[in-house]
């Protein structure tokens, strides 16, 4: 009986998709093979009729993320994942074959009602981007636990682009290279007062209060972050230093500071606020004070903002926008542009290393942070080296002065 169920919905899948790089293995433990892939297709295990009824409840991106963050899909080869839904395009289907599908579907799941969302999904309400949302999406992301990220961050916890171009062979040298890379872009001394944007665990603040000299004030909106960099402040010896505030970017007043450090954070302001944002920073900038802008940025003007799985699972409300429209916004609010850099590859690179790192810690990622956010990383941090890797997105430092 089970082995009927399944084959009927068997059949109007391969109906619908006649052209398949992939195939899925059902919980009856049958099989709708893949048609082409050269033996590299992915097989996605449905190991139970509610994977099918969250795909039913959410078709897409989101049913399917679902299904795959709950554990109900497994699929055998997550790179192969990413490289096949970045190179294969479904065909349309048309309602008919959309309805006998459906139809198909809730005879071989048997169920009358599909499941609950994992956990671990966020859906946030209200207006986007005012303070109390942008906490609760920052949250979201970073309070995981400090020992989760510790697993696949270098020792510094610098959760940014590393810089492997200059030299460095080690996940430690660049993003050594990278942090003083940024102090010498903006020509730190001695003595000056510099702010620190997104500050994260403190690395940037701690690396440019002992090398440098400075007096780094850094914000973040997660607690435990911030906890943290304090610590790892005073353990360097430079607590006197370095100060770190929870607080939003746009709630700091008592400037001026010399220079200002953006590494990371631009990606999490959104289009709708990065005008904010820049005259933000301008505001807080003294004449002739430098900034750097380190950020992700979409490259090309047609494609899509971000999907589902990484708006509810991953950085809720967080969008890179295109690096035109970003310069645009620091322009209009007093800066002048002097040197903007690329590391795309750099990016990729880095991406490789934590996700080495996370999956040689596995067992220890879903003691700390549970099965569902071991899953999320696990997929994500792959989605995002693809998109450094095939044109969808690059990382740019842009050094501006203010007017």
């Amino acid at each position: 009986m089970t082995h009927t169920r399944t084959g009927r919905l068997r059949r109007e899948i391969g109906s619908a998709l006649p052209e398949r790089p992939f195939a899925v293995r059902f919980w009856d433990g049958t099989e709708l093979p893949a048609t082409s892939g050269n033996g590299r297709a992915p097989t996605f295990s449905v190991r139970s009729p509610q994977a099918i009824a969250h795909v039913l409840r959410a078709p897409g991106q989101l049913g399917l993320g679902r299904a795959y963050v709950s554990g109900l899909l497994e699929p055998d080869d997550l790179d192969g994942v990413v490289r096949l839904l970045d190179a294969w395009k479904p065909p349309p289907l048309d309602a008919a074959t959309r309805a006998r599908l459906a139809l198909a579907a809730v005879s071989a799941t048997g169920l009358t009602r599909p499941p609950p969302a994992p956990a671990t999904e966020l859906r946030l309400r209200g207006r986007r981007h005012t303070r109390a949302r942008d906490r609760r999406a920052v949250r979201h992301h970073y309070d995981v636990s400090n020992d989760f990220f510790a697993l696949f961050l270098d020792a510094s916890m610098t959760y940014s682009c590393a810089i492997f171009s200059r030299g460095a062979t080690t996940l430690e040298e660049a993003q050594e290279a990278k942090l003083e890379l940024v102090c010498q872009k903006l020509g730190l001394r001695e003595g000056e007062r510099v702010l620190d944007v997104g500050c994260g665990w403190g690395s940037f603040a701690t690396h440019a209060a002992t090398r440098h000299g400075a007096r780094v004030v850094g914000i973040t909106m997660s607690e435990p972050q911030a906890s943290l960099a304090r610590r790892r402040a005073a353990e360097a010896g430079v607590g006197e230093r370095v100060e770190i505030r929870v607080m939003d970017y746009r709630d700091l007043s008592d400037g001026p500071f010399d220079a200002i450090a953006s590494i990371g954070m631009v990606e999490h302001v959104g289009e709708e606020q990065i005008d904010v944002y820049a005259r933000r920073l301008a505001a807080l900038l003294g004449p002739g004070g430098r900034l750097l802008n380190h950020g992700i940025a979409r490259l090309r003007p047609g494609d899509g903002k971000a999907g589902p799985f990484s708006d509810r699972y991953v950085f809720p409300d967080g969008l890179p926008t295109h690096l035109s429209r970003s310069q645009a916004a620091l322009e209009r609010a007093g800066f002048v542009t002097e040197h903007v850099e690329g590391f795309a590859a750099d990016y990729a690179e880095t991406l490789g290393h934590w996700i080495r790192r996370l999956d040689e810690h596995a067992d220890e990622a879903v003691r700390l942070a549970g099965t569902e956010r071991t899953r999320v990383w696990r997929l994500y941090l792959r989605a995002a080296r693809n998109g450094f890797e095939n044109g969808f997105t690059s990382i740019y430092q842009t050094l501006c002065r203010r007017a």
